[in-house]
Parts: C-alpha cells; structure tokens; sequence
C-alpha cells in the first residue's frame, strides 16, 4: 500500500512508496498529516507537480464493501475493506421501538401511538440502509482529498436479473459468450454461502444442482438451482429431492425453505444502489458493471476471492494485468459516534447509568480515538496500539488487533488518530 503525499499548501501530490516516506520523514522533509489512511505532508511547495490521474473502484456490500485505487497500468496503489454497522443499528432500533412500546402498555401515562405523524418522503430509506450508503461517501471525499481521484468504478447490480429470470434469453453479446452463465453461477454462490446443500462440504468444487430434476419436470430457475460438491450431484442425479433425503427430513425442509428464501443482503445492496450511484456521481463521473462480471474479471486474472480484490476488477476498466496484490490492506470498521442518549436503560426501560456526554473527554482523550500505550512496569508492562475507551478514574482500556487490555493508566498513552467514527487495522 503506498503512501499518500500532500505539499505544504495540501495541493495532491503522487503518492510514493514507503520507503521514500520513511526517507522523508527521517530528514524531516515531512511530517505525518494523517494516519488512516497514512498521508505525510511536504514542507514545501510544488506547484509544478502533476500526479496521475487514478480510478477509484468500490464494490459495495450489506456488511462489508471493498476499496481499491488503481492506476491505469494496473498498480493497486490502495485497497481497503470498510466494514459496515447496518445491523447493529437494525438492533438497537429494535431495541428502543421494545422499550417505547412497553413504556405503553405499562400503567403509566397513557401515550397515544402517532403512526400518521410518520410520513415518509419520497427515496426514503431506512436509517440502517442510509449509514451504508454515507459509510462509503465519507470515505471517497476522504480518499479523493489526498489523491487525485478522476474517475469512479462502483458495481451497481449484483446479478443479472433479466438473465435470472429467462436462462435461455437470446441476442445480446455478453450473454452468448463467455459470461454466460456467472451471474447465476454468483447469485447461487452468494445464497447458499459457498457449501453443498447436501453434505455441507465448503472449499471444494461446486456445481450447480437442479433441485427438482429437468427430466422430472424442473425448471432452470434460480428456485429450483442449488449448489452441491461432486460426489453428492453424481449420487442425487435425476432422482427428486424429497427421495434423495427421505432419511433426513430436517434437510429436506431446510433446502426447501432455502430454495425459495430471497437474499436478505443483496435487497439491502439492491436498496441502495441507486442511491449511492447518484450521490457518487456529485463527486466524478462513475462507471458501473454487474457483480458477474466482477467475478468474470476476477476468475480470468486468477486472483483470490476478497473484498478489496472483487472492487479492483469491478467495471470494464479494469486492466488485463493487477499488480502489488500482496500489499497490506486497510480494514475499516464503522463505529459510530457514540450515542446521544443520557442514560442507559435496563431490559425493563429503568435508567442504569449516569449522562455519558459530562463524561465524553477524559484527560485529553475521549472513546475511539487511536493511541499507543508504552507501559514499562507492572503487570500490564509492553507496548500497545489500539482504540481507547476512556473511564472517568483515568484508567483506559485499549482495544488492539487481538486483545483487550484493561487498566492502562493516561499518562502512558500518546494520541495517534483523533476519534473519526471507525476503527483501524491491518
């Protein structure tokens, strides 16, 4: 992963390897600007620079979605994965509607429910679906400030809908080639999670499984497809389902109710796709491709199944060649930023705590933010990075890659990255 420059007036310069960083930062040519993602500044101007232009590509997801900067020769200058907290969300929402609606139900001040005060607009979407969505913003305005980004690729349809819908559709190119064929081939993979429906074997060949046999009247839909390894597709056959696991009825009524269930991430990433594509497209123009002909561009260059590697071969731009694969990759997770309630409740709605807002900074530092912690006596004696999660007597706890170690006094930590509503690592 390269690092970012910036002049002494943060005019985008091009970004550099780290070793040329580290020589800059030792003759204290430079100084570090920003840690996540790693930018040094120049001190001094270079006003006749100019960097090259480079694409940013994204591949979004429910939970997580895949970064990559590319240059036009194929060099991945920066890759990423950004984690998302849609979920978490989901739940405490949940959470709150279960304590508002027993607040009723008690014998307490009657509070009538106000249903028709909640008119939606018109592109509403839920506040789960929306933090996705301003996740990714946040971070292309982020990227786009230290280098200079000219052109987005994003992967706008995960699968090919038309082409799910009539297998034997006719008359358009890329149907009657070679990516026949994998936009199902991804929308089977996806739904039952890369496993045989039969045997549960994972990390194997798969083939795609008719369910209920062609010769016994099935259909090529995508309802009647399932994923299964060799040795139970050569077993099962033509013969039906409910024949070939008649000795396991919980399975069969799994694979059933499987067949037939839709992809809960896919509608989110479905929900707000064009969303996302018309707020990115404030910022460059974009590009747009399907999620089987990321794989397509992936499985000919044979690369690896990740995130940051599916958002490098998203789009039709994408080089015949991808190298510095083996870099580091940044992976992001959201957080939020804390909470604006004042107290915490109970299970039963009862407040349990004091206001947490009178409590936000201590000693200079405050929840999340990045620092090092060098403790040279006691127990706890070694050297720590991670995310801080302040207490009020000074005692920190600090959350790195693999542990969580308690009781780090404030005067051991240094601050390394302020607060920003993520938290970083390698």
């Amino acid at each position: 992963m390269q690092v970012f420059v910036l002049d002494t007036n943060k005019r985008q310069l091009e970004p550099i390897h780290p070793a040329e960083a580290r020589l800059l930062l030792s003759d204290q040519r430079a100084a570090v600007y920003r840690r996540y993602p790693f930018t040094i500044i120049l001190k001094e101007e270079a006003p006749e620079a100019k960097p090259e232009p480079l694409r940013l590509k994204i591949d979004p997801g429910s939970r997580t979605t895949g970064i990559a900067i590319l240059r036009d020769s194929g060099e991945v200058v920066f890759a990423m994965a950004l984690t998302h907290r849609g979920l978490r969300i989901k739940s405490q929402l949940e959470f709150r509607r279960t304590i508002r609606r027993s607040r009723r139900n008690r014998k307490t001040r009657y509070r009538k429910p106000r249903f028709e005060n909640r008119a939606r607009p018109k592109g509403w979407l839920a506040p789960s679906l929306k933090s996705r969505v301003y996740n990714i913003e946040t971070w292309v305005n982020r990227l786009r400030s230290v280098c200079n980004i000219t052109a987005i690729s994003m992967e706008l349809v995960r699968f090919d809908t038309q082409l799910l819908q009539n297998p034997e559709i006719s008359g358009v190119a890329y149907q009657q080639g070679e990516l026949a064929g994998y936009e199902v081939r991804e929308y089977l993979l996806e739904k039952w999670n890369r496993t045989c429906a039969y045997c549960g074997k994972t990390d194997v060949p798969l083939a795609i499984e008719h369910i209920v046999p062609r010769s016994k009247g099935g259909s090529n839909s995508v309802s009647n497809l399932t994923l299964a390894c060799h040795s139970c597709n050569q077993n099962k056959s033509n013969i039906p389902v409910k024949q070939f696991l008649r000795d396991k009825p919980a399975l069969l009524a799994k694979v059933t109710a499987k067949a037939k269930a839709p992809l809960k991430d896919a509608a989110a990433v479905n929900a707000t796709r064009w969303y996302l594509y018309h707020r990115l497209l404030q910022h460059c123009p974009v590009e747009v491709g399907s999620g089987g002909l990321t794989k397509f561009n992936r499985t000919t260059r044979s690369l690896p199944k990740t995130h940051w590697l599916d958002a490098a071969c998203v789009g039709t731009s994408t080089p015949d060649t991808l190298f510095q694969t083996h870099k580091q990759v940044l992976q992001v997770t959201a957080m939020g930023h804390g909470t604006r309630q004042m107290c915490r409740p109970d299970k039963f709605g009862f407040p349990r705590t004091g206001s947490k807002a009178r409590n936000k900074k201590v000693r200079g530092f405050q929840t999340g933010d990045i620092v090092e912690a060098i403790v040279t006596a006691g127990k706890k004696s070694g050297h720590y990075i991670g995310r801080v999660a302040v207490r009020a007597s000074g005692s920190f706890n600090i959350k790195t890659g693999t542990e969580t170690v308690q009781g780090i006094g404030w005067r051991y930590c240094r601050l390394l990255h302020a607060a920003d509503g993520y938290t970083y690592n390698f």
